[in-house]
């Protein structure tokens, strides 16, 4: 019997410029969770950064750029908790 496989939660980040601090993320339908390069990793919601804000996130980090300016600039404490 084969064992289903697991889905793939997170997704590496592309980092296009080369220098940012996201290194996965995970997107969900309410939100989405990010991992830094510090092993840090944080559950931002809509209810918590806002779904403006969680929509914008969810379209850098698609496109692998700008993700943790936006993070640091924008929503900084605004997580729904810290995982790590």
């Amino acid at each position: 019997m084969l064992t289903p496989k697991r889905p793939k939660l997170f997704v590496r980040y592309k980092n296009l410029s080369g220098d940012s601090k996201v290194v996965k993320y995970e997107i969900k339908k309410d939100g989405m969770t990010i991992r830094f390069a510090d092993h840090t990793a944080y559950r931002y919601t809509n209810q918590s950064a806002g779904p403006e804000n969680i929509s914008k996130m969810k379209s850098l980090a698609i496109a692998g750029k700008g993700l943790g300016t936006f993070i640091e600039k924008t929503v900084k404490d605004r997580y729904l908790r810290k995982l790590r």
